[in-house]
């Protein structure tokens, strides 16, 4: 957060936009993290108290990530006038993705025809 708030003081959208890359570098380090406390969810029962605040923690630090981003996103509008052109990276791709439904018959939520 520290170089996105820098970024303003001195009105920097090169130091902005070194900020604005890393938001896929923390993503992607927070994808890793969560399959990491799931696996230790999954393995001990006694894992899950634990486990669920760290997760929590790996989300928040996901989040300030996200804040700087958007300071840093702020401050490129701030110096140059104009938004920046190219889409957010982003490291986790899961937000993204489409979930279906199992609707195979006899399964647990299935709708019933």
């Amino acid at each position: 957060m520290t170089p996105a708030v820098s970024s303003i003081s001195v009105r920097d959208a090169d130091k902005a936009i070194a900020v604005w890359n890393r938001d896929e570098e923390v993503d992607e380090m927070y994808a890793s993290l969560f399959r990491v406390f799931l696996t230790y969810l999954m393995e001990d029962p006694r894992n899950i108290g634990p486990s669920t605040h760290l997760l929590f923690m790996a989300k928040n630090i996901e989040r300030i990530g996200d804040h700087a981003t958007n300071i840093a996103e702020n401050v490129y509008y701030m110096v140059n006038g104009t938004p920046l052109e190219q889409a957010r990276p982003k490291g986790d791709k899961s937000s993204l993705e489409v979930v279906a439904a199992d609707r195979s018959p006899g399964r647990a939520g299935a709708r019933q025809r």
